[in-house]
C-alpha cells in the first residue's frame, strides 16, 4: 500500500509577505499626506540640501574609493526619496509651470518648421498667406503679424526666381572644376 506524505508549506515566503505589508504602509502614509504635498516638496529639497551639504564635508577629505561609495550611497537614497515622494512634486506649480514652457518650446519648433517648409513649398506659402489675411479681415491676427508672413513670402519668391542653369552650363562648370 502507498502512502502520501503531506508536509505543510507556505506558499508565500516570509520575506515577501513583509515586504508587501511595508509597501502598504509607505502607501497609507503618502496617501494620508495629500493635503501638505507642497510642505513636503519643500521638506524633501531641504533635506537634500541639507544631506548634500554634510556629505560634502565628510567626503572632502576621504581617498578616491571611500569617496566613491559614499557618493553612489547618497546618490541611490536620494532618487529613493525622490521616487517616494514624486507625487507631490508632480503636483506643485514648479511642474506644472515646466510642462508649460516645455508646451510653449515645442509649439515654436513646430512653427520653425512649418515657416520654413513654407518658404521652400510656394504652395505652403499660399496657403499661410490665404489664412493670415483671411484672420486678419476677421481682426483675430494683429496686422504686424500679416506683414511678417508677407515679407517671409516675398523673400522665398525672390530665392525661387534664380535662374536655372542649362544642362549645358551645368556641365561646363563640372567639368571646368574638375581641372583647375
Amino acid at each position: 500500500m502507498t502512502s502520501f506524505v503531506h508536509v505543510d508549506q507556505p506558499t508565500v515566503h516570509p520575506g515577501v509577505r513583509r515586504a508587501e505589508v511595508l509597501f502598504g504602509q509607505i502607501q497609507a502614509a503618502r496617501a494620508g499626506a495629500n493635503g501638505s504635498r507642497p510642505l513636503i516638496a519643500l521638506l524633501i529639497v531641504a533635506i537634500a540640501a541639507a544631506v548634500l551639504v554634510v556629505t560634502e564635508s565628510l567626503v572632502s577629505n576621504w581617498n578616491e574609493g571611500g569617496l566613491l561609495a559614499a557618493w553612489t550611497v547618497f546618490c541611490v537614497a536620494a532618487i529613493a526619496l525622490f521616487a517616494l515622494f514624486a507625487g507631490s512634486v508632480r503636483q506643485s506649480g514648479l511642474a506644472a509651470a515646466w510642462r508649460a514652457a516645455a508646451e510653449r518650446r515645442a509649439a515654436a519648433r513646430a512653427d520653425a518648421r512649418f515657416l520654413a517648409t513654407a518658404q521652400s513649398d510656394p504652395r505652403v506659402m499660399q496657403e499661410l498667406q490665404a489664412a493670415m489675411w483671411r484672420q486678419q479681415s476677421e481682426g483675430t491676427v494683429p496686422a504686424a503679424e500679416a506683414a511678417k508672413i508677407d515679407a517671409l513670402a516675398r523673400m522665398s519668391a525672390r530665392s525661387q526666381e534664380v535662374r536655372m542653369p542649362t544642362l549645358y552650363e551645368a556641365m561646363r562648370r563640372m567639368n571646368s572644376s574638375r581641372y583647375y
